[in-house]
């Protein structure tokens, strides 16, 4: 098989994936995520916040966060749907040849989005690096949504994953205002871009590595929990 006929069926199977994991619906998903967007920077600016990476990177993890959640929280809800999770769960190591190719799949596209959404930023409000701020906001986005795909193994129904989901990252919010130097190690709605005043900078420095690291850690941990939920073949089909 020539490299172009192996380029062209890999873009047929992510293209046919794409359409299961978004169910027809994620021009819908990109155009609110659009809006959502748009809509927090109007209110930014209406609120005279002051424009900065930091403020770039706070309105742009919610947009973010919602074009995860879907595929995440719904994915194998729709293979269900489909009438396609028999015939999947018949492909030896169904979980780790499937799923962990359409996580890749959504966290390349949603990464995609981001910058374009950056770029954006970058135009009507200010001059930030739309790669590396979407690679900022990968890190919180992979968490949660491999936090969010571990809701949907254990639960099993698409709404009950998002709705725990949508707690999860409102709960962490609530926990993320706790003024403690130390409690910003576990914050997983840290920004990077705004180190606190009554803070030194190599201090402030260590504890977001250690924040980075913590989180990459239970995004792997959340990961390696779905899939291997996924071995649990009955309780899918029964």
């Amino acid at each position: 098989m020539s490299v172009l006929q192996t380029t062209k069926s890999f873009a047929k199977l992510c293209g046919y994936n794409m359409r299961i994991i978004f169910a027809g619906k994620f021009i819908w998903f990109l155009l609110v995520g659009l809006v959502l967007f748009f809509f927090l920077m109007y209110t930014a600016a209406a609120r005279g916040t002051s424009l900065s990476h930091g403020m770039v990177y706070s309105q742009l993890i919610i947009p973010g966060l919602l074009l995860v959640f879907y595929p995440s929280c719904f994915g194998i809800q729709n293979d269900a749907d489909h009438r396609i999770l028999e015939l999947l769960f018949g492909i030896p190591n169904y979980m780790y040849k499937v799923w962990l190719f359409r996580l890749v799949m959504i966290y390349v596209e949603v990464y995609l989005i981001l910058v374009v959404y950056a770029f954006l930023a970058r135009i009507l409000l200010y001059p930030v690096s739309p790669f590396t701020m979407a690679g900022q906001l990968m890190l919180p986005v992979t968490l949660f949504g491999n936090l969010a795909f571990l809701y949907s193994t254990l639960i099993r129904n698409g709404n009950a994953a998002a709705v725990l989901s949508v707690l999860t990252v409102i709960l962490a919010m609530i926990l993320g205002n706790i003024p403690l130097v130390e409690n910003k190690v576990w914050d997983v709605t840290i920004n990077p871009y705004e180190e606190p005043e009554n803070i030194n900078a190599a201090i402030w420095s260590l504890t977001l590595l250690k924040n980075r690291i913590a989180m990459a850690v239970a995004a792997i941990i959340f990961l390696m929990s779905g899939l291997l939920g996924l071995q649990n073949r009955g309780k899918f089909l029964g």
